[in-house]
């Protein structure tokens, strides 16, 4: 179900009570219209891990997320990041079109399949859960 522009907009300056490894966050909406607007900023998590977040928004259509890039960094290092951007050639990423992930090795044409991403449904919460598994599932 698409949210309103003030449901996403609590979500993301709630973010930090999704997971206790998150110190703090600057993510931001930026409207730039009654329903059209921006998600920007980073959320800090411990050990150094930081996720990077840029998604356009439409509230108006059912797939409310135009776009989206989401990075994860620990320290300054890139470990993996997610992008909507198309890549109709690669038969190994049709099942979930456009939606996929870079990975290492040779993390820019590394590609695979993202089926937990949508267009249609936040993606953060998800994102935070897989940071909290991958950086911080012994602690």
């Amino acid at each position: 179900m698409r949210p309103s522009r003030e449901e996403y907009e609590s979500l993301i300056y709630s973010i930090a009570e999704l997971s206790k490894n998150i110190q703090y966050s600057d993510l931001i909406l930026i409207p730039a219209g009654r329903k059209l607007a921006t998600a920007e900023g980073d959320i800090h998590f411990a050990n150094d891990i930081r996720l990077v977040v840029r998604e356009a928004l439409d509230f108006d259509l059912d797939e409310w997320i135009k776009g989206y890039g989401y990075v994860v960094y620990k320290s300054d290092e890139r470990q993996y990041w997610y992008d909507s951007q198309e890549h109709p050639n690669d038969p190994s990423l049709q099942s979930t079109h456009p939606h996929h992930k870079h990975i290492p090795p040779n993390i820019k044409h590394h590609r695979i399949p993202a089926p937990e991403l949508s267009f249609t449904s936040a993606n953060l919460p998800f994102l935070i859960q897989e940071i909290d598994k991958e950086f911080f599932i012994n602690e």
